[in-house]
Protein backbone atom coordinates (compact mmCIF):
# COMPACT_ATOMS: atom_id res chain seq x y z
CA UNK A 1 0.00 0.00 0.00
CA UNK A 2 1.29 3.43 -0.95
CA UNK A 3 0.69 6.79 0.68
CA UNK A 4 -0.29 9.46 -1.83
CA UNK A 5 -0.53 13.23 -1.78
CA UNK A 6 -3.43 14.61 0.33
CA UNK A 7 -4.61 11.14 1.37
CA UNK A 8 -7.45 10.90 3.87
CA UNK A 9 -6.78 7.96 6.19
CA UNK A 10 -9.66 6.49 8.18
CA UNK A 11 -9.30 4.13 11.16
CA UNK A 12 -12.59 2.49 12.08
CA UNK A 13 -13.70 -0.24 14.46
CA UNK A 14 -14.39 -0.81 18.16
CA UNK A 15 -12.80 0.22 21.48
CA UNK A 16 -9.29 -0.80 20.39
CA UNK A 17 -9.48 1.88 17.69
CA UNK A 18 -11.60 4.29 19.76
CA UNK A 19 -8.93 4.43 22.50
CA UNK A 20 -10.71 7.10 24.49
CA UNK A 21 -11.23 9.63 21.70
CA UNK A 22 -13.52 12.62 22.20
CA UNK A 23 -16.39 11.79 19.84
CA UNK A 24 -17.59 15.41 19.90
CA UNK A 25 -14.30 16.41 18.31
CA UNK A 26 -14.19 14.93 14.80
CA UNK A 27 -10.43 15.46 14.56
CA UNK A 28 -9.55 13.72 17.83
CA UNK A 29 -7.59 10.52 17.21
CA UNK A 30 -7.78 9.08 20.73
CA UNK A 31 -4.81 7.74 22.67
CA UNK A 32 -4.09 4.54 20.75
CA UNK A 33 -2.59 3.26 17.52
CA UNK A 34 -4.39 5.73 15.19
CA UNK A 35 -2.67 8.60 17.01
CA UNK A 36 0.69 6.79 16.90
CA UNK A 37 0.42 6.07 13.16
CA UNK A 38 -0.71 9.61 12.37
CA UNK A 39 2.07 11.14 14.48
CA UNK A 40 4.79 9.15 12.75
CA UNK A 41 3.52 9.62 9.21
CA UNK A 42 2.87 13.33 9.63
CA UNK A 43 6.36 13.78 11.05
CA UNK A 44 8.00 11.75 8.29
CA UNK A 45 5.89 12.97 5.37
CA UNK A 46 4.87 16.60 5.99
CA UNK A 47 4.87 17.26 2.26
CA UNK A 48 2.05 14.71 1.75
CA UNK A 49 -0.50 16.85 3.67
CA UNK A 50 -2.22 13.78 5.11
CA UNK A 51 -5.50 13.89 7.04
CA UNK A 52 -6.43 11.27 9.64
CA UNK A 53 -9.79 10.26 11.07
CA UNK A 54 -10.70 7.96 13.96
CA UNK A 55 -14.19 6.49 13.91
CA UNK A 56 -13.76 3.69 16.42
CA UNK A 57 -16.63 3.27 18.88
CA UNK A 58 -16.21 1.24 22.05
CA UNK A 59 -18.47 -1.81 22.26
CA UNK A 60 -19.26 -1.95 18.57
CA UNK A 61 -19.94 -5.24 16.83
CA UNK A 62 -19.80 -5.61 13.07
CA UNK A 63 -23.53 -4.95 12.73
CA UNK A 64 -23.06 -1.61 14.55
CA UNK A 65 -20.27 -0.71 12.15
CA UNK A 66 -22.47 -1.62 9.21
CA UNK A 67 -25.30 0.57 10.54
CA UNK A 68 -23.05 3.64 10.71
CA UNK A 69 -20.94 2.86 7.64
CA UNK A 70 -22.53 5.53 5.46
CA UNK A 71 -21.95 8.38 7.92
CA UNK A 72 -18.66 7.31 9.44
CA UNK A 73 -16.93 5.96 6.34
CA UNK A 74 -18.51 6.52 2.95
CA UNK A 75 -19.43 10.16 3.58
CA UNK A 76 -15.78 10.87 4.41
CA UNK A 77 -14.74 9.39 1.05
CA UNK A 78 -11.44 8.16 2.45
CA UNK A 79 -8.41 7.21 0.39
CA UNK A 80 -7.27 4.58 2.90
CA UNK A 81 -9.58 2.64 5.23
CA UNK A 82 -8.23 0.56 8.11
CA UNK A 83 -10.77 -1.81 9.72
CA UNK A 84 -10.42 -3.66 13.03
CA UNK A 85 -13.63 -5.30 14.27
CA UNK A 86 -14.84 -8.62 15.64
CA UNK A 87 -13.84 -9.06 19.27
CA UNK A 88 -17.19 -7.78 20.55
CA UNK A 89 -19.02 -10.18 18.22
CA UNK A 90 -16.91 -12.89 19.84
CA UNK A 91 -17.48 -11.86 23.45
CA UNK A 92 -21.20 -11.40 22.86
CA UNK A 93 -21.62 -14.92 21.50
CA UNK A 94 -19.42 -16.51 24.19
CA UNK A 95 -21.63 -14.92 26.83
CA UNK A 96 -24.79 -15.88 24.99
CA UNK A 97 -24.10 -19.55 24.21
CA UNK A 98 -21.60 -22.36 24.83
CA UNK A 99 -21.91 -23.51 21.21
CA UNK A 100 -20.93 -21.83 17.96
CA UNK A 101 -23.89 -20.30 16.16
CA UNK A 102 -23.07 -20.95 12.52
CA UNK A 103 -25.78 -18.54 11.41
CA UNK A 104 -24.00 -15.77 13.32
CA UNK A 105 -20.71 -16.68 11.69
CA UNK A 106 -22.33 -16.59 8.24
CA UNK A 107 -23.91 -13.24 9.07
CA UNK A 108 -20.51 -11.90 10.11
CA UNK A 109 -19.10 -12.76 6.70
CA UNK A 110 -22.13 -11.34 4.90
CA UNK A 111 -21.85 -8.02 6.75
CA UNK A 112 -18.09 -7.80 6.25
CA UNK A 113 -18.54 -8.32 2.51
CA UNK A 114 -21.18 -5.59 2.51
CA UNK A 115 -18.64 -3.12 3.88
CA UNK A 116 -15.97 -4.00 1.33
CA UNK A 117 -18.35 -4.16 -1.61
CA UNK A 118 -19.69 -0.69 -0.79
CA UNK A 119 -16.15 0.67 -0.60
CA UNK A 120 -15.37 -0.67 -4.06
CA UNK A 121 -18.61 0.72 -5.49
CA UNK A 122 -18.46 4.13 -3.86
CA UNK A 123 -14.78 4.97 -3.38
CA UNK A 124 -11.30 4.30 -4.70
CA UNK A 125 -10.02 3.56 -1.20
CA UNK A 126 -7.12 1.25 -0.46
CA UNK A 127 -8.13 -1.07 2.38
CA UNK A 128 -6.25 -2.52 5.33
CA UNK A 129 -7.98 -5.31 7.25
CA UNK A 130 -6.70 -6.25 10.70
CA UNK A 131 -7.50 -9.52 12.43
CA UNK A 132 -9.35 -9.31 15.74
CA UNK A 133 -7.25 -10.88 18.47
CA UNK A 134 -7.28 -12.25 22.01
CA UNK A 135 -4.49 -13.34 24.34
CA UNK A 136 -4.83 -16.25 26.81
CA UNK A 137 -4.57 -14.04 29.88
CA UNK A 138 -6.65 -14.47 31.92
CA UNK A 139 -6.89 -18.18 31.08
CA UNK A 140 -10.66 -17.93 30.62
CA UNK A 141 -10.00 -16.05 27.39
CA UNK A 142 -9.07 -19.40 25.85
CA UNK A 143 -12.84 -20.04 25.74
CA UNK A 144 -13.14 -17.19 23.25
CA UNK A 145 -11.09 -18.97 20.60
CA UNK A 146 -14.02 -21.08 19.41
CA UNK A 147 -15.87 -17.89 18.42
CA UNK A 148 -12.89 -15.79 17.39
CA UNK A 149 -11.04 -18.24 15.15
CA UNK A 150 -13.86 -18.56 12.56
CA UNK A 151 -14.07 -14.76 12.39
CA UNK A 152 -10.33 -14.48 11.83
CA UNK A 153 -10.67 -16.95 8.97
CA UNK A 154 -13.43 -14.80 7.48
CA UNK A 155 -11.26 -11.67 7.66
CA UNK A 156 -8.51 -13.57 5.86
CA UNK A 157 -10.92 -14.87 3.24
CA UNK A 158 -12.46 -11.50 2.42
CA UNK A 159 -9.00 -9.90 2.35
CA UNK A 160 -8.04 -12.41 -0.31
CA UNK A 161 -11.30 -12.08 -2.24
CA UNK A 162 -11.23 -8.27 -2.26
CA UNK A 163 -7.43 -8.05 -2.59
CA UNK A 164 -6.96 -5.85 0.47
CA UNK A 165 -3.94 -5.61 2.71
CA UNK A 166 -4.10 -7.88 5.75
CA UNK A 167 -2.38 -7.43 9.11
CA UNK A 168 -2.40 -10.71 11.10
CA UNK A 169 -2.75 -9.13 14.52
CA UNK A 170 -3.81 -12.32 16.31
CA UNK A 171 -0.56 -14.02 15.41
CA UNK A 172 1.50 -10.88 16.02
CA UNK A 173 0.06 -10.35 19.51
CA UNK A 174 0.25 -13.98 20.56
CA UNK A 175 3.82 -14.33 19.33
CA UNK A 176 4.90 -11.19 21.17
CA UNK A 177 2.99 -12.30 24.27
CA UNK A 178 4.78 -15.64 24.34
CA UNK A 179 8.13 -13.83 24.25
CA UNK A 180 7.43 -10.96 26.63
CA UNK A 181 4.35 -11.84 28.67
CA UNK A 182 0.72 -11.50 27.61
CA UNK A 183 -0.18 -8.77 30.10
CA UNK A 184 2.61 -6.59 28.71
CA UNK A 185 0.49 -6.11 25.58
CA UNK A 186 -3.13 -6.37 26.79
CA UNK A 187 -3.05 -5.80 30.54
CA UNK A 188 -5.46 -7.90 32.59
CA UNK A 189 -8.17 -8.61 30.00
CA UNK A 190 -6.40 -10.15 27.00
CA UNK A 191 -8.10 -7.73 24.63
CA UNK A 192 -7.45 -4.03 25.18
CA UNK A 193 -3.92 -2.98 24.26
CA UNK A 194 -1.53 -1.36 26.67
CA UNK A 195 0.75 1.39 25.35
CA UNK A 196 3.07 -1.40 24.19
CA UNK A 197 0.15 -3.16 22.51
CA UNK A 198 -0.85 -0.04 20.61
CA UNK A 199 2.79 0.36 19.66
CA UNK A 200 2.73 -3.18 18.30
CA UNK A 201 -0.27 -2.35 16.09
CA UNK A 202 1.39 0.86 14.92
CA UNK A 203 4.54 -1.01 13.99
CA UNK A 204 2.58 -3.63 12.01
CA UNK A 205 0.53 -0.94 10.26
CA UNK A 206 3.59 1.01 9.15
CA UNK A 207 5.29 -2.19 7.97
CA UNK A 208 2.23 -2.79 5.81
CA UNK A 209 3.06 0.49 4.04
CA UNK A 210 6.61 -0.69 3.35
CA UNK A 211 5.33 -3.92 1.80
Amino acid sequence: MKIKQNDKVLFIGDSITDAGRDRLNKTDLGQGYPLLVAAELQALLPQKKLTFYNRGISGNRLIDLKNRWEKDCLDINPDIVSILIGINDTSHQVTKSEKIDLKEIDKFEENYRFLLKSLIQRTDARVVLMEPFVLPYPKSRMNWRRELDPRIQIVRKVARDYQTDLIPLDGIFNSAGISNGYSYYTGDDGVHPTVAGHGLIKKAWLECLKD
